[in-house]
C-alpha cells in the first residue's frame, strides 16, 4: 500500500462504509480526489482479506481445540463444555462469513480495475506504450487470478468443516451424556484431518496474498 493511501484512508472514513460490495462510480471518484485509485483500493482490500483469513484460520484451530477438549471429557460439567464448543463454532461461522465478504469485495474492485484498464488501453495511440501497458495488465491479471483462485479454494474448504462442527454441536445438544461423548470420539480423527487440510489451504492463500501485495507495491 502506498504512503499516500495510508494517509488518505482516515480522511475518508466519513464518505465510505468499512466494507461495501457494489461500489458505485461516485465512490471511486471520491476516492480519486484524494489520490486513491482502484489499484490502491485493491491492494488495501487484499490486505484486509489476508487479515480475515488469518483470523479465521486461528478460530478454526481454536474450535478444534474445544472439540478435542470435549472428546477427552472424563466427568464434570458437560453442559458447560457444550456451551463452550457451541460458542467457538459460532465464532468460526462468523469468521468464515467475514472471509467471504472480504473476498467478494476484492473481486468487486478487481473487476472494475481491469475493465477500466482495458478501456484506457484501447484509447492509447502510441503503439509502444500501448503494448507495454497491455503486458503490464496481463501480468497483473495473471497474479490476481492466481490469488483469487487460492482465496476461493480456501473459502470452499471452510463450509465442509463448519458442517462437521455444526452436526457435532447439534448432536451433543440432543444427547448431553457420556454415551454421546463416546460417539464423538470416533469421529475426532477425521475432523482433525479436515481442519489440518483447511489450515494448510488458508496458509497458502495468505502467502499468495502477501506475494500479490508485494508485487503490486513495487
Amino acid at each position: 500500500m502506498t504512503r499516500r493511501f495510508r494517509l488518505a484512508v482516515p480522511m475518508l472514513a466519513f464518505v465510505a462504509a468499512p466494507l461495501v460490495v457494489g461500489c458505485s462510480s461516485a465512490y471511486y471518484s471520491t476516492m480519486e480526489t484524494f489520490g486513491v485509485h482502484k489499484r490502491d483500493i485493491l491492494v488495501d482490500r487484499v490486505e484486509k482479506g489476508r487479515e480475515e483469513q488469518e483470523a479465521a484460520k486461528e478460530q478454526f484451530q481454536t474450535t478444534l481445540e474445544a472439540f478435542q477438549e470435549l472428546t477427552t471429557f472424563d466427568g464434570g460439567d458437560l453442559e458447560k463444555l457444550y456451551k463452550k464448543l457451541n460458542k467457538e463454532y459460532e465464532r468460526a461461522q462468523s469468521r468464515a462469513d467475514d472471509v467471504t465478504e472480504r473476498i467478494d469485495s476484492i473481486q468487486e474492485v478487481s473487476d472494475d480495475l481491469f475493465s477500466e484498464w482495458e478501456n484506457e488501453i484501447g484509447e492509447m495511440a502510441n503503439a509502444d506504450l500501448k503494448g507495454k501497458s497491455e503486458q503490464m495488465m496481463k501480468d497483473t491479471l495473471g497474479r490476481y487470478e492466481q490469488l483469487i483462485g487460492k482465496m476461493r479454494g480456501a473459502e470452499a474448504k471452510m463450509e465442509p468443516v463448519l458442517a462437521e462442527f455444526r452436526d457435532h454441536v447439534t448432536f451433543l445438544k440432543h444427547n448431553l451424556n457420556a454415551q454421546a461423548i463416546s460417539s464423538l470420539r470416533d469421529t475426532s480423527i477425521a475432523i482433525e484431518g479436515e481442519v489440518s487440510s483447511l489450515v494448510q489451504e488458508m496458509q497458502a492463500s495468505i502467502e499468495e496474498a502477501d506475494a500479490f501485495i508485494s508485487a503490486m507495491s513495487t
